[in-house]
């Protein structure tokens, strides 16, 4: 992606030269750096917000109490992991900051969700089909409110940057359910991991008493 970048940049500098219009190349790259540092600016406050928000809720309860309202969901999803493992906890928080559109908060949820996972994993060197299923629905991510697009919108100064909530809710709940749905056809087509180990074991032991 550096590469690519890189490329372009070159690729409309040299354009620009060549068509006597470099200096209005570089009044765009000064006026587009100016822009970036403006609008993560104004992402800072929102970001708090709803961070401080998430830490509140998880200080009090909430996401526990969240957690054990999508229960039922979770157990049939993620079949693989015991109900009371921190797991469901971390799967609730990604979520949760998903639906609030916090796509930079959710990624250290999601990392710590996947190393809960991970230690439910029966073969270390593959994904397991929890963890699988969790990245499809993470990648989907089914967002209510996408307060960090509003957030963007409101700094280049867009007049209604509310209107973006139903279009969003509409595709990305598309996604969600097609990543969902996707997942679990997926799985169908590769053997457990319980059922690989087993297979495994039994060749091991075959290979030790051939030897013997």
């Amino acid at each position: 992606m550096n590469y690519i970048f890189y490329f372009l940049i070159v690729i409309s500098i040299i354009v620009g030269a060549i068509n006597g219009r470099l200096d209005a190349v570089v009044n765009s790259i000064l006026s587009g750096a100016e822009l970036s540092v403006k609008v993560a600016f104004s992402l800072i406050g929102i970001m708090a917000f709803w961070l401080g928000m998430m830490k509140i809720a998880d200080k009090c309860g909430l996401i526990t109490i969240i957690a054990k309202l999508i229960k039922p969901i979770t157990k049939k999803l993620f079949n693989e992991i015991p109900e009371d493992s921190p797991a469901i906890g971390d799967i609730a928080m990604s979520f949760s900051a998903n639906a609030f559109g916090l796509t930079n908060a959710a990624t250290p949820i999601g990392i710590k969700a996947m190393e809960e996972l991970q230690t439910h994993n029966k073969d270390k060197n593959s994904a397991s089909n929890a963890m699988c299923m969790f990245l499809a629905m993470n990648t989907a991510g089914f967002q209510l409110i996408p307060a960090t697009v509003i957030a963007v919108l409101i700094s280049i100064g867009y007049k209604n940057p509310t209107e973006i909530i139903a279009p969003t809710l509409l595709v990305t709940s598309i996604a969600f359910v097609s990543a969902i749905v996707l997942a679990k056809i997926f799985q169908n087509f590769w053997q457990t991991q319980q059922t690989v180990s087993l297979q495994d074991k039994q060749t091991s032991d075959g290979g030790e008493n051939s030897v013997n």
